[in-house]
């Protein structure tokens, strides 16, 4: 066999024929071993004869390994003599051989090409001696093959302690071309270069401009990685999910979209500057990727745009007869609101275009005014939306988002636009003095815009920045109060008080609405269940106690419910009458006492009137007299107001002192305590001035109030009574109540008119200027007309009887006693 060792000019002159194996695209280095598979017949019989006559083999690269059958030009003209190690023979006809590389050799010529190529090789023989130079050498492609694979991570690390553990510079070299990713000409380069010390050195150039290229891909690679954010992520993928679509032949539906925008653009009817925006967004869009989160914010804003009814309106209803007839059918009472919806239909006939009424409906819950705007809708012809404001605390929800913030919309006015599908609706803002204020904003103040004629007609909205034409929608407004509504929105709106309801009016209510919608809710026959009038009192009077009628429509389920479960149990045909008598049966013991007036007249016990978001309530008022040195008490959670109109009544009385029968220094020496029920609930308001100041004469003077009656007015410390609102409420109230006087400021009496006559009747209404007229109308006095003169301190006294002594303390007794007799 070859691989000898003699040394004549790096050259073995003896040779012998041995076989050729060709290889495509691969070197084989000594030292190494290399599995590879081989189909060409050629090849195949090349490695059976090497392995069957135990012969080396030249294992040589060919030039271009696109050629299946090459020549002797072909083919390199130094490889490397190798062995075969295991030959693999496999199914489809191809071998696996295991070969590993001995010498470098040179062909020396050619011997046979029959069945495969034997030619005559000759070893080339390698010489470096182991200087200082070559130790430096190998040290240098140590430390630069430890530092490329720490950059390349296709290399084992276990490599490098294998490579460090290597001694001899031939074998170092050859050992580490495996490594590099060099081209096959460089690789066949160093296989024909037979200086060990010139290969390692060529070797160190190559992995230097490697490790060159690394750092640069390193680099790359960090600086992109910071780069990258999510969108730009989400880019990348999707412009790989379009070239994979496209060429799978999926047609491209981004075009198709773009081209259907533009076609309802184009049939859409906007305004000048809505179609230049539009046009402008989608000009933008066409140069934008389909996939990116701005394509698709642009394709919201065009949807927006052309969802608006910008010129599409419904035509008015202007039968007024017909609108009355549907306002009338479906509530009852109501006549102002009514009145107004037909004078705007009249004025509509007459001019034919008029700006949407903006109309503010102030009542308490339950009398019908959210279903108000939609009978309004229904009685125009117009479409119905709501908005409901209750709890909303930012102005974005008026006028919409900017588009800047991921997510944005426009606000709940357009939004309730798109919705209607026209641009003259019925709007309906619901719970308007519910709104609050917060760092985000007063949407009360944006509103403001909303509901002005003479600016809603540009209306715009930060979503769109694009004016919108508000000036034909009908805006309808409820709310409970007006004190949460600000002045300036106040301003802009037609106030309509709605009262609530009085007994004769619930009770036609019950009759004609509520019994009727609750029967057909529960699945009852009109033969089913009848309720007499008494009893539908009944329910009004001792189970609920509320200005509306939504208790009462309650009430009325919970008995239609039962009375369905015995239709059920017993015949579907069966008739039940619902009288008073067998209330009971159906709700129970009754939930309040019908007449919350006193049964008697008593001492320190006044009855006021007070407006609430509920409508009228009665109010009492007690005032207790104890020792003490001039302290005084108000509980019962008064606001700030009425704690004013407390110390207003007092400093009243203490001026009356000398007219009262009381000595003027009376309150040093005691202590008055003034107290008004249903502590839990919060009470304000200067209404209950002249209750206060009548309950402490009374506790002073030791004088009993008229137990049927009520009063309500504004005190002044001249005594004079000052005008109050919500007149209606309250006598309303002091009418469920029992009462069967009321005591009103001189300068209500204008408001009078607007209470039911069917509530005069059954009530008197007295009008006082002063607090002197209200302590005789309102204490029991055997003289009223001698009350309150002046009197000198020998006059004997005013009041006889032992139980109306007033309170007079004696100036000599510094314990200033005081009866606990007159106390009690």
């Amino acid at each position: 066999m070859l691989f000898r060792n003699d040394k004549k000019d790096n050259r073995d002159t003896s040779h012998e024929a041995v076989p050729l194996l060709p290889l495509r695209e691969l070197i084989v280095f000594p030292h190494e071993v290399y599995p590879i598979f081989v189909g060409r017949q050629k090849s195949i019989k090349a490695l059976e004869a090497a392995e069957t006559s135990k012969k080396p083999i030249l294992l040589a690269a060919q030039k271009d390994a696109r050629i299946s059958d090459p020549g002797p030009d072909d083919i390199y003209n130094v490889g490397t003599l190798g062995v075969v190690v295991q030959l693999l023979r496999l199914p489809d006809g191809t071998v696996k051989a295991l070969l590993e590389g001995k010498k470098r050799a040179r062909i020396a010529r050619y011997v046979s090409q029959d069945d495969y190529f034997q030619i005559e090789a000759e070893e080339i023989e390698e010489g470096c001696e182991r200087t200082t130079e070559v130790e430096a050498l190998m040290r240098s492609v140590n430390t630069t093959f430890d530092n490329y694979v720490r950059l390349n991570k296709k290399i084992p690390p276990e490599m490098v302690t294998s490579i460090a553990a290597v001694d001899d510079p031939a074998y170092l070299s050859d050992k580490l071309v495996g490594h590099l990713g060099i081209k096959l000409e460089d690789k066949q380069s160093l296989l024909e270069c037979t200086n060990p010390a010139e290969r390692l050195e060529r070797i160190l150039g190559y992995m230097r401009s490697e490790l060159e290229i690394l750092e640069v891909e390193k680099r790359i690679r960090s600086r992109v990685k910071k780069q990258m954010e999510k969108t730009q992520k989400e880019y990348y993928l999707n412009e790989q999910m379009r070239a994979i679509q496209k060429e799978l032949g999926e047609k491209d539906e981004f075009k198709n979209e773009i081209q259907e925008l533009e076609d309802k653009l184009r049939q859409k009817k906007m305004p000048a500057e809505a179609r230049e925006k539009c046009e402008r967004e989608i000009k933008k869009l066409k140069m934008m990727s389909p996939m990116s989160a701005e394509a698709t914010v642009v394709r919201n804003y065009l949807d927006w745009f052309l969802a608006l009814p910008w010129f599409e309106y419904t035509e008015d209803k202007l039968d007024i007869q017909e609108a009355e007839r549907i306002l009338e059918e479906d509530h009852y009472g109501l006549e102002k609101v009514k009145q107004r919806i037909l004078e705007y239909l009249a004025v509509q006939t007459l001019v034919g275009q008029l700006k949407g009424p903006i109309l503010c409906l102030v009542g308490p819950p339950g009398v019908g005014k959210t279903s108000l705007g939609k009978s309004v809708a229904r009685a125009t012809g117009r479409k119905f939306v709501r908005v409901s404001l209750g709890g909303v605390r930012d102005e974005a929800e008026i006028r919409g988002h900017r588009r800047t913030y991921i997510g944005a919309l426009p606000g709940k006015v357009i939004q309730s636009m798109r919705k209607a599908g026209s641009g003259n609706p019925v709007m309906l803002f619901d719970e308007v003095d519910k709104m609050s204020t917060d760092f985000r904003g007063d949407p009360s103040s944006a509103l403001l815009e909303v509901l002005d004629p003479e600016q809603n007609c540009t209306f715009n909205d930060h979503y769109l920045d694009c004016d919108y034409d508000l000036s034909k929608v009908m805006f309808i407004t409820t709310a409970n109060t007006l004190e949460r509504i600000p002045r300036p929105l106040q301003d802009r709106m037609e106030i309509i008080r709605i009262p609530g309801y009085t007994e004769t009016e619930k009770l036609q209510i019950a009759k004609k609405y509520l019994i009727r919608k609750q029967r057909e809710a529960n699945g009852l026959k009109e033969e089913n269940i009848e309720f007499s009038d008494k009893a539908i009192l009944a329910v009004i009077r001792h189970y609920t106690r509320e200005a509306g009628v939504r208790n009462v429509e309650r009430e009325i389920a919970s008995i239609c419910r039962k009375v369905a479960v015995e239709v059920v149990k017993t015949d579907r045909n069966a008739h039940i009458r619902v009288s008073a008598s067998s209330l009971a049966k159906y709700l129970g013991p009754p939930k309040f006492r019908y007449g919350i007036a006193e049964t008697e007249p008593q001492v320190g016990v006044a009855t006021g009137l007070a407006w609430t978001e509920l409508g009228g309530e009665l109010l009492g008022v007690e005032v207790t007299i104890v020792p003490g040195r001039g302290k005084l008490t108000i509980t019962g959670q008064l606001g700030e107001v009425m704690q004013e109109s407390a110390h207003a009544a007092l400093s009243y009385v203490r001026s009356r002192s000398e007219q009262l029968g009381l000595t003027p220094d009376f309150y040093q020496k005691i202590d008055i305590h003034i107290h008004i029920p249903e502590g839990a609930i919060p009470k304000d308001g200067p209404s209950a001035g002249i209750t206060l100041a009548t309950a402490l004469v009374s506790a002073l003077c030791r004088k009993r109030v008229k137990n049927d009656l009520a009063m309500t007015g504004e005190i002044t410390l001249r005594g004079r009574v000052l005008p109050i609102g919500g007149l209606k409420e309250k006598v309303l109230a002091a009418h469920r109540g029992g009462i069967k006087s009321v005591l009103l400021p001189k300068d209500n009496e204008k408001d009078i008119e607007e209470i039911p006559a069917q509530i005069l009747k059954g009530i008197t209404l007295t009008k006082v200027g002063h607090m002197d007229e209200v302590l005789k109308q309102a204490l029991v006095l055997d003289d009223p007309d001698s009350f309150l003169k002046p009197r000198r301190a020998d006059d004997a006294p005013l009041f006889t009887s032992d139980d109306d002594k007033p309170i007079i303390v004696d100036d000599d007794d510094e314990a200033a006693r005081v009866s606990r007799t007159n106390l009690s």
